[in-house]
């Protein structure tokens, strides 16, 4: 399997683009306006404690306090004081050390930790804890042993925090492992004297910009090429891999071509198709995904496939190739938090398994932790996906000004009937002769023409003359009734 990374960089915005064999399977979008926040490390001021919620709101700068609940406060202080009232840890005007570990989202602010960790190409450093850990991903135990072995030492050593090898760690000498957690080590030196030095409500450590998180966290064993668009960032790129991870060196590139970067493999337009509720499948059957606020639902469904020699085997074919989309499409889109999958029925049980089998070995591509369950009596999958940033919809997208993201608008005819009855209202109440009504285009050509018997009658009805102006700036559901 042949896997690249290309990165767009403009003034605005960073993209990275994921591709496996040709196909864009990941994208990650960083506007340089609404740069996230999380990773970031601040000397924070407590503002207000809550007893009630058992939280404090704190000020790190920011237009709205930032939340901190009291299961987010160092694994340490809980252990020393064990208590599980918030104020015997906090108190307002108090200063502490805080990280972000969620941007502020609507009319909420940022979520916080004094639970710090600082990543590395290997490891997570978190210079508060008692232990260290191996990431669930490296699965042989003659590793996972060496790696907590090789943790353990350095913590005894050096007297530090504790850190988690990451999966990239797997098979890594020793040596290099060893240099990245000296790196750590000296960062949070650093950070600490930083902390000493400010003021309260300011930023003390930023986390790395887009195209170097790219290297440090997406790139592993058996990427052919990283292309970048930009000299500068190139430059950038080279300094970080030769300090940090000297084997990327020689698969990073500039790219220079005439053609946009993310033109080689078409990633734009398939943006456009990640966007949309449909996907089609290969086979002619296709998939529709529906995000709401509490959960993403995708309906199977296999249009104008055949199939074969039976149905069954005709809904087996699909649901297979469907589990495959439906993974890759989960990952481009970023679709996070309960995932409802509705596969065509089966009859057969083998074929259930099978289906399950192909979407959980297509999940294990993903870098978001997943969880699958079986198949409901309903013929229902349910799933979840870590929410790590916000989905592409929301980032390239804002609901739709006519129909506020219900997806649907009132037919003209609706909206006739709901005007006559608007009209009827305001007669009895003003005891008005004459009448301006003000809608969109198509509504008004509907009430002079389809509708113009029964508007007749109305006026005849109430004893009042009925005047209409079309609006090219109303939507369809917009209309105004203006009293002469």
């Amino acid at each position: 399997m042949s896997e690249e990374i290309l990165i767009n960089v403009t003034p605005p915005e960073t993209r990275v683009a994921v591709i496996e064999n040709g196909v864009l399977q990941e994208l990650i979008i960083e506007r340089t306006r609404e740069r996230g926040l999380v990773g970031n490390i601040y000397k924070g001021e407590v503002c207000r404690v809550l007893p009630g919620m058992q939280a404090a709101f704190v000020d790190i700068g920011l237009p709205r306090a930032a939340f901190l609940h009291l299961s987010d406060l160092c694994a340490k202080d809980l252990e020393k004081k064990g208590s599980e009232n918030i104020e015997h840890y906090l108190h307002e005007s108090q200063t502490l050390v805080v990280q972000v570990v969620k941007d502020p989202l609507g009319s909420k602010g940022a979520r916080l930790t004094t639970e710090i960790s600082i990543p590395s190409r290997f490891q997570v450093y978190m210079p508060y804890a008692n232990a260290s850990g191996v990431s669930q991903r490296i699965e042989q135990d003659t590793e996972r042993a060496r790696l907590k072995a090789c943790l353990d030492n350095f913590r005894t050593t050096h007297q530090c925090g504790g850190f988690i090898a990451r999966t990239a760690a797997e098979c890594v000498e020793e040596s290099v492992l060893v240099a990245d957690m000296t790196f750590l080590v000296k960062l949070w030196e650093s950070i600490v004297a930083k902390v000493s030095e400010s003021k309260p409500k300011q930023l003390i450590h930023k986390d790395l910009p887009l195209s170097i998180r790219t290297l440090r966290d997406l790139y592993k064993e058996g990427i052919e090429r990283v292309r970048v668009d930009s000299r500068e960032t190139y430059h950038r790129l080279l300094e970080f891999a030769e300090v940090f991870v000297p084997e990327i060196v020689p698969v990073v590139e500039h790219y220079a071509g005439e053609c946009p970067v993310f033109d080689i493999y078409s990633v734009e337009d398939e943006i456009k198709k990640a966007l949309e509720r449909k996907v089609k499948l290969k086979s002619g059957g296709h998939l529709v995904f529906d995000q709401t606020e509490a959960m993403t639902t995708v309906d199977v469904n296999t249009g104008g496939y055949v199939g074969g020699r039976n149905l069954e085997e005709t809904i087996f074919k699909t649901n297979l190739e469907a589990a495959q989309t439906i993974a890759r499409q989960l990952r481009l889109r970023n679709l996070g938090g309960i995932i409802i999958i509705d596969f065509i029925d089966m009859k057969s049980e083998e074929h259930k398994r099978q289906v399950l089998l192909a979407l959980e070995r297509n999940l294990e591509k993903d870098r978001a932790k997943t969880k699958i369950t079986e198949v409901s009596v309903l013929g229902l999958v349910e799933m979840t996906r870590k929410r790590t940033r916000e989905s592409l919809e929301h980032i390239l997208c804002e609901p739709c000004s006519a129909c506020g993201g219900r997806g649907v608008l009132k037919t003209a005819e609706s909206m006739c009937l709901e005007i006559f009855r608007e009209i009827i209202r305001e007669v009895r109440l003003y005891k008005v002769k004459n009448l301006l009504v003000l809608a969109s285009n198509g509504v008004v050509e509907m009430l002079l023409d389809e509708e113009a018997d029964m508007l007749a009658e109305l006026e005849t009805f109430l004893g009042v003359q009925i005047k209409f102006r079309a609006e090219a700036e109303y939507n369809q559901e917009q209309y105004d009734v203006v009293l002469l």
